[in-house]
C-alpha cells in the first residue's frame, strides 16, 4: 500500500487553467521535464557573487546537487543572469525529472546537505521548491498528542476515573487509525490533499472522543441506577448510540455538502474528513460496547474518590449546570441582550475579511528555509517576482502584420499601472500563439495584483475588437485569483443550503417552527464571530507572536466553506443533545421553564464536557508548524467555544425562556404529516420500563 498527497490547490477549468492549458500545448518545448527549486544565494557582507571564489563555491554545490538520479538539469545564476542589481543575490535552478509530489525524501535531504558547503563558506543558501516542501511543515504527531493529553485530563475530570477518562481516548484513536489508512490507500485512485489528512485527523479523533463520552456515560448511568452489564450495554447502544449515529449524519452531511461547491480538492476533504467521522461512529458503536461488556462494573461510578469528587462537582448532582441554568433563566433578557452584542462586536471583523491562498511569504515561518528563500527573493527583485504572470495572447492568423500587434500588445500591457516590467511577445511553433510575462510592483496576495489581473481581462475586449487578439492570464497568482474567487461565489450557495438543512433537520427533530429558527440563526451568530475572531488574530495580525503565526495575512480561501461544514454539524449536535431532554420534559409536564431547567440539568455536563474536549483536540492543532493546520484549529477551537457555550448553554435557553410555550408551536396540519424521530431512543426506555412493570404485575 503506498500513499501520494499532493500539495497544489487547483480547480480544473477557470481562466488560468485554461490559459495554462494553452502555453503546455504551444509551449511544449519550453516546459521543465517536472518539479523546480529554486536555489538562492546572498554573497557574503561586502562581497558580490561575481567573485570567483563565490562562484567555485555555488558550482561546487550545485555539481553535488546533480549527482542525484532524479535530477534532470541544474541552471546557475550566471547561467539564467538573475543577478540583483548589487549582484548579491541570485538563484538556481534545479529541475528534477518528476512532479513534486514525486519528489523523495532522500532527495529532498541530498540538496538540503550538498547547500551546507555555500553556508559553512558565509553564503547565505535558501531553497524555494513551491510544491517541494523542504521544512518540515508535518505536525509530526504532536499536535495530536497534544490534544488527547489535554482531552484525556478533560474526561478524568468528568468522569473521576482515569479508567473510564482512557476508554474514549483507545476508542478515538483506533477509529482514527481506520479513518487514516482508509484514506491513504483512496490517494492510490483519487487526488487527496495533504491538507486534507490533518483535518480528517483533527475531526475524526475530536468526535471519536466525544461520541464515546456520550455512549460511556449513558451506559455508568445504567449501572448506576442498578442495570446489569448486558442491560446497561444494550440501553446506552439503544439510546445513546442512536443519539451518536444522529450527530454523526449531521456531521458527515455537512462534510458531504461541500461537494455542492463543485470543486475538486473541497470535494477531496470533505470526503477524506467524513470518512474518519464515519468510522469513528461504527467503532462507537460496535466496538465500544463489546469493550464495555468486557469492563463492566470496573468503571461504574464511584463514591470512594471524595477529593476528585469535590474537585468536579460529582458528589453534587449537576450542580455546575443547575446553577448556571438558573442564573440564565433569572436574567433571561439581559443574558440575551449580552451575548447576542457580545458575539456581534466579536463578528466585526469579518466584514473587511480578504480570501487569499498560502504563500510562503505569510505561511512559513522565518525559521523555515522556504520563508528565508522567499525574503531573498523578495529583497532582491521586489514582492512581485513571486506574483509573476504569463498573458497568452491567441490570434487567427500568422503574419508579419500579428508579431507586430503582438508586441504593440505587450507594450501597451507595460503600461498598465502596477507593472514593473514586461518582456516582448515570445510567437509558439504556431505562430498563432505568443506568451508574454508580467512582473507586478505588488505581491501575490495584494489587492493591486488583483486588479493587474482584471485590468488585462478586460483588456482583451480591446485587443479582440482591435487586433482580433484574445488575452488570457495564468501564473500562479492568476490561479490563486480564480480559485479565491470560484470559493468566494461558491460560499453563499454553500451557506444557504447549509442552513436551510439545518432548519429542516431540527424541525422534524423538535416538532416545532420557532426552535429551529432559534437554532439555525444561532449558529450564524456563532459562525460570524469565529470568522470575525480569526479575522482579528490572522489577517490583522493582533497577538501573532503569541499563536505562532509568521506574519499578517489573507485567510485561507477555503477556511470559511470548511467552517461552515464542520461546525453546522457539531452545532446540530450540541442543540440536540440539550434541547431535546427539553422537549421530552415539556411534552409530558407542559411546563416550559421546568423543561428548560431539567434539560440543562441533564445535558448540560455532557455538552460542556463535549465543548471542552472538541477545545482540547483542535487547540492542539494550533501547534502545528503549518499555518494552515494552525487557522484550521484556530478557526473550529473559536467555533466551538461561541456555539457550545455562548449559543447553545447561554442564549438557547434564555431566548426559549422568554419565548414560553410559542417555543414549541407546531400547527396541526404540519404535526400530522411530520415524522416521529426518536433521536436519542427514549422509546427503547419506554419499553424496558413497560416490560418490567408487567413482569412485576405478574410476579406480585
Amino acid at each position: 500500500m503506498g500513499s501520494s498527497f499532493k500539495d497544489e490547490l487547483s480547480i480544473p477549468n477557470t481562466p488560468a487553467d485554461k490559459a495554462g492549458k494553452v502555453i503546455e500545448k504551444e509551449f511544449k518545448a519550453m516546459q521543465p521535464a517536472g518539479a523546480q527549486v529554486k536555489v538562492a544565494f546572498k554573497a557574503p557582507k561586502n562581497e558580490t557573487l561575481e567573485s570567483a571564489e563565490v562562484q567555485q563555491k555555488i558550482a561546487g554545490v550545485l555539481e553535488e546537487i546533480k549527482k542525484d538520479s532524479a535530477v534532470d538539469s541544474v541552471a546557475a545564476p550566471m547561467q539564467l543572469q538573475n543577478l540583483s542589481e548589487d549582484k548579491t543575490i541570485g538563484y538556481a535552478v534545479v529541475t528534477y525529472k518528476v512532479k513534486a509530489e514525486k519528489v523523495t525524501e532522500a532527495s529532498k535531504d541530498k540538496i538540503l546537505d550538498s547547500i551546507e558547503t555555500t553556508r559553512d563558506a558565509g553564503i547565505q543558501t535558501e531553497l524555494s521548491g513551491g510544491d517541494v516542501t523542504f521544512s518540515d511543515s508535518e505536525t509530526s504527531g504532536m499536535t495530536e498528542i497534544v490534544g488527547v493529553l489535554v482531552a484525556f485530563v478533560v474526561l478524568a475530570f468528568t468522569f473521576v476515573s482515569f479508567l473510564v477518562a482512557g476508554l474514549p481516548i483507545l476508542t478515538a484513536i483506533i477509529g482514527l487509525a481506520i479513518g487514516m489508512l482508509g484514506i491513504m490507500i483512496g490517494t492510490n485512485y483519487v487526488e487527496i490533499q495533504s491538507v486534507s489528512l490533518s483535518l480528517a485527523a483533527m475531526l475524526g479523533l475530536a468526535v471519536g472522543i466525544d461520541y464515546a463520552l456520550f455512549i460511556i456515560n449513558r451506559f455508568r448511568q445504567q449501572l448506576a441506577q442498578g442495570d446489569s452489564v448486558p442491560e446497561s450495554v444494550a440501553i446506552a447502544t439503544g439510546t445513546a448510540g442512536s443519539a451518536v449515529i444522529f450527530a454523526g449524519l449531521t456531521v458527515i452531511i455537512g462534510l458531504l455538502g461541500l461537494s455542492v461547491t463543485k470543486i475538486p480538492f473541497l470535494t477531496a476533504m470533505g470526503v477524506s474528513a467524513a470518512f474518519t467521522v464515519l468510522a469513528a461512529v461504527l467503532v462507537s458503536v460496535i466496538i465500544l460496547p463489546a469493550i464495555l461488556g468486557l469492563v463492566g462494573h470496573k468503571i461504574a461510578p464511584s463514591k470512594q474518590n471524595r477529593f476528585l469528587q469535590k474537585m468536579t462537582g460529582a458528589g453534587k448532582k449537576h450542580a455546575g449546570s443547575n446553577k448556571w441554568g438558573e442564573f440564565v433563566i433569572r436574567r433571561p433578557l439581559i443574558v440575551t441582550i449580552f451575548s447576542i452584542g457580545l458575539l456581534a462586536v466579536i463578528s466585526i471583523p469579518f466584514f473587511h475579511m480578504n480570501l487569499g491562498l498560502p504563500s510562503d511569504g505569510t505561511t512559513k515561518s522565518t525559521e523555515t528555509t522556504e520563508r528565508r528563500a522567499y525574503d531573498l527573493l523578495t529583497e532582491a527583485y521586489g514582492e512581485g517576482f513571486h506574483a509573476s504572470l504569463m498573458v497568452v495572447a491567441k490570434s487567427d492568423e500568422a503574419t508579419a502584420e500579428t508579431q507586430n500587434a503582438m508586441n504593440t500588445i505587450a507594450k501597451e500591457l507595460g503600461n498598465l499601472p502596477d507593472v514593473k516590467s514586461v518582456t516582448p511577445a515570445i510567437p509558439g511553433p504556431s505562430g498563432k500563439i505568443h506568451m508574454i510575462s508580467i512582473t507586478p510592483k505588488a505581491g501575490p496576495d495584494d489587492t493591486k495584483t488583483k486588479d493587474l489581473v482584471k485590468a488585462i481581462r478586460d483588456k482583451s475586449n480591446q485587443t479582440e475588437k482591435k487586433n482580433e487578439v484574445e488575452l488570457m492570464v495564468t501564473g500562479t497568482a492568476a490561479m490563486n485569483i480564480d480559485i479565491v474567487q470560484k470559493l468566494s461565489d461558491a460560499l453563499p450557495v454553500f451557506a444557504a443550503l447549509i442552513v436551510g438543512l439545518a432548519y429542516v433537520l431540527l424541525v422534524l427533530v423538535f416538532r416545532s417552527l420557532l426552535v429551529p429558527l432559534k437554532a439555525v440563526l444561532g449558529f450564524l451568530l456563532s459562525l460570524g464571530a469565529t470568522l470575525g475572531a480569526v479575522v482579528f488574530f490572522v489577517q490583522d495580525g493582533h497577538f501573532q507572536n503569541i499563536f505562532g503565526f509568521p506574519a499578517a495575512g489573507p485567510i485561507l480561501a477555503f477556511l470559511p466553506v470548511i467552517l461552515i461544514g464542520i461546525l453546522f454539524g457539531l452545532a446540530m449536535d450540541y442543540e440536540v443533545f440539550l434541547v431535546s431532554k427539553m422537549r421530552e420534559v415539556y411534552t409530558h409536564t407542559g411546563d416550559p421553564k421546568r423543561a428548560i431547567v431539567e434539560g440543562m440539568r441533564e445535558s448540560g455536563r455532557v455538552v460542556v464536557a463535549a465543548g471542552l474536549i472538541m477545545m482540547s483536540v483542535f487547540i492542539g492543532f494550533m501547534l502545528a508548524p503549518d499555518t494552515i493546520i494552525k487557522s484550521i484549529g484556530m478557526a473550529l477551537t473559536f467555533g466551538v467555544f461561541f456555539d457550545a457555550f455562548i449559543v447553545r448553554m447561554t442564549i438557547v435557553p434564555a431566548v426559549m425562556i422568554l419565548m414560553g410555550k410559542s417555543a414549541w408551536y407546531l400547527p396541526k396540519w404540519l404535526d400530522k404529516i411530520l415524522p416521529n424521530i426518536d433521536v436519542e431512543g427514549e422509546s427503547i426506555i419506554h419499553r424496558v420500563e413497560n416490560k418490567s412493570e408487567k413482569i412485576y404485575k405478574q410476579n406480585s
